[in-house]
Parts: C-alpha cells; structure tokens; sequence
C-alpha cells in the first residue's frame, strides 16, 4: 500500500460522478502534505507517469479537470466504475501487468490498411519507385493521369 493509496479508496468509495476537493482536504483523506510541486498544473496532468499519486486516482476510475493551482481546488471526473471489492489493492478491476486501455484515438487506422501479400513493408524504396507512381502504378494528378515510365 502506497502513500497515495488513500486517495484511491476514498474517490472509490464516493457516489457521485465529480468529486470536488481542495488541497487541503486531499492532504486530509492522505494524512500527509501534498508536495511543492501541487503548485504545477502539470502535476495534476492525467498522465500515468506522471507522478505515483495519479496513478491512484486513474485506477480508481477518476481523471481531474477544473485544476485551479492559484486557489488549490480541483474536480475528479469519475471516466469509468472500478470494482470496489478489494480497493486496497493497486490492481482493482485488473490483472496483474495488464495495460490499461489506449485513447480511442490511438490505432484509429487499425484494419484499414491492406498489405498485398509477398510485399516487404521493410524493404526501402528506391527513388524510382516514386518517379513511377504510388507502388510503380499509373496515377491522377488533377484530371490528369500520369502514366508509368
């Protein structure tokens, strides 16, 4: 159990999707002070490598927003329902160095691409293959085609 474990099961433990806290009051559910940097939005990001405190409110189920550094408030958005069968473990909802999952937006092009069979995507091109066209085939430039040397 981490240092920053109690704020895990306490936004675990809360009902209501925002979660509007103030530094002070994290640093009561943690019982020790939050350090200089809480000062840096930066700190309060919802990277996971940020800092070992967010990971504990990201695996809760929680994302912050509305950080204001300058009046020491800030809002957890609860982005997903976590299992709170056992929410002193790290890994509530998830196996043992199973990654969490990525952004919708990464791998949008997954299974839109089509590989010929017997193509080497590692083999480098050579200025000619360009010259010729995309793959050496005729191409449209405009209205115009451009037949292959």
């Amino acid at each position: 159990m981490g240092k920053y474990s109690p704020l895990k099961d306490f936004l675990i433990g809360q009902e209501q999707d925002r979660v509007p806290m103030t530094f002070k009051q994290i640093e009561k559910v943690l019982d020790l002070q939050l350090p200089a940097s809480k000062q840096y939005p930066a700190w309060w990001s919802n990277n996971p490598s940020n800092n070992p405190m967010t990971k504990e409110w990201l695996d809760a189920g929680f994302e912050t927003e509305a950080v204001n550094t300058a009046s020491e408030k800030l809002v957890f958005r609860r982005v997903k329902r976590t299992s709170s069968a056992n929410p002193s473990s790290s890994d509530a909802g998830a196996k043992q160095g199973e990654r969490r999952p990525l952004h919708p937006g990464i791998g949008f092009m997954k299974g839109l691409i089509k590989i010929e069979p017997g193509f080497d995507v590692s083999k480098p091109f050579s200025d000619e293959s360009w010259e010729g066209g995309y793959l050496g085939e005729d191409r449209l430039i405009g209205n115009v085609r451009v037949k292959r040397k």
